[in-house]
């Protein structure tokens, strides 16, 4: 371990680097829990509430950690269908917007535990960090279940970690610059000891799953400018629903902070609805776009940028995971990495046919990864509010995966096709650049 030196110079003593952990993760988890209080109190100091009490303020802030944390929460005694059927709903639709709380924090404390430990030391750290952090879950869990308010402290215990975990590796990761220095394992040397061939198909798979994330990451890009035109053109509605709930300054901006949280949910409902899978707001419900079929929804301003109706020009939406395949296939075409048709072209004389094979593999290939990655982001993005038909909230991960693959996989083809065509207009205006350069300096 080593030993910190405070501000004056002065050594303190060494801290274990599991206790070390221990208190990163407590800051984090009474940080993470003050962002998500804060807002509450300044709705119940103002009346918002109809229960006055302290302790089910605080109940209901340690609720709101966990579902932030992606713990779902059982609703018991709420009326699903008509008032004369209660029953109990699963409240499982997760602010993503606001998980990003917890899991930056995880970061920050990742560079920290990175820092003051060395390569074979770092567990010691992380396993700390993870004990504590889960202890706070159980603990939020147990002291925060109520009658109405079901918890698993199974669940409280084990999924908070996900969010912490994954913040912490990507710190340390970052910290550390490789993860053969975070993990003490030279995949350099590693790989030295392959044949050429394994390294060959090794560069392939690796490059062309790059490509799958750069596909699947501009089309998400894409999807978030799409979210964000829709709701400019639809403003006035939106301000039409602010002003028709007179929630007063205080509860209008919780209520655009509580939005906030699910933008990133919003995002990924524009994918799925970009891609032709559409998205769903209750059982039974459709939103395309080809047209959208909801039936009665909450007063959330947000919602009313939703398309309504048949919508004339909606299948050109259908063109943006095309772009971002076109997107994908340019990448991989400048990293040089197709070995694949390397291979066929040296088995198979015939150029014409092992082109036309080697790209369609590749566009099914990378196709395949940004499907599996959009069909993740949607199931992550999906949920149920726990109340009556609003159940069914979110795209359906498999449709979305499968349309996504699909329309990426055409772009990647279409560009790895033009991409030489555009290296070439690249070259020949960097070249122009450069002799009207030449001809300035000897003007």
């Amino acid at each position: 371990m080593k030993l910190r030196a405070d501000q004056t110079g002065n050594r303190g003593l060494p801290m274990p680097l599991w206790l070390q952990g221990g208190l990163e993760a407590a800051q984090a988890a009474f940080i993470s829990a003050i962002v998500v209080v804060l807002p509450l109190v300044g709705v119940w100091a103002t009346d918002g509430f109809q229960d006055r009490n302290a302790d089910s303020l605080a109940r209901l802030a340690g609720q709101a950690w966990l579902l932030i944390h992606g713990v779902p929460l059982e609703l018991a005694h709420v009326n699903i269908g008509t008032a004369a059927q209660p029953g109990s709903g699963l409240l499982s639709l997760i602010p993503l917007g606001l998980t990003l709380i917890p899991f930056l924090l995880a970061w920050r404390a990742g560079r920290r535990l990175a820092r003051a430990s060395y390569t074979d030391q770092l567990w010691q750290a992380f396993l700390g960090a993870f004990l504590v952090y889960a202890a706070f879950g159980a603990a939020t869990g147990f002291v925060c279940r109520t009658p109405e308010v079901v918890i698993n402290l199974w669940f409280a215990t084990a999924i908070p970690l996900i969010s912490f975990g994954l913040g912490m590796i990507v710190g340390a990761r970052r910290e550390a610059g490789s993860w053969s220095r975070l993990i003490g394992v030279d995949a350099v040397a590693w790989l030295a000891k392959t044949s050429q061939h394994s390294r060959w198909a090794g560069s392939y798979v690796g490059s062309a799953l790059k490509a799958g994330f750069v596909a699947a990451m501009a089309a998400v890009c894409l999807a978030a400018v799409l979210l964000a035109v829709t709701i400019v053109w639809h403003w006035t509605d939106i301000i039409a629903v602010y002003e028709g709930l007179q929630a007063g300054a205080l509860g209008g901006a919780v209520l655009t902070i509580a939005q906030l949280g699910f933008l990133p949910n919003l995002v990924i409902f524009a994918l799925a609805w970009s891609s032709g899978a559409g998205f769903s707001l209750g059982i039974g419900s459709t939103v395309g776009p080809l047209g959208t079929a909801v039936g009665p929804l909450p007063a959330v301003p947000i919602l009313g940028s939703l398309p309504a109706g048949q919508l004339d020009f909606g299948a050109m939406a259908l063109a943006l995971p095309v772009v971002a395949g076109v997107l994908a296939g340019w990448w991989f075409l400048r990293e040089g990495e197709n070995h694949f048709d390397e291979w066929l072209s040296i088995k198979i004389k015939a150029r014409w046919f092992t082109a036309t094979v080697s790209t369609l593999f590749l566009g099914a290939f990378i196709g395949s990864v940004a499907g599996l990655l959009g069909g993740a982001l949607a199931w992550i993005a999906r949920g149920s509010a726990g109340i009556g038909r609003l159940t069914e909230i979110g795209p359906h991960p498999l449709w979305t995966a499968v349309w996504l693959a699909a329309e990426v996989g055409i772009g990647v083809v279409i560009g790895y096709a033009v991409g030489p065509w555009l290296e070439r207009r690249q070259k020949l205006r960097e070249a122009n650049l450069d002799e009207a350069a030449y001809d300035d300096e000897h003007a």
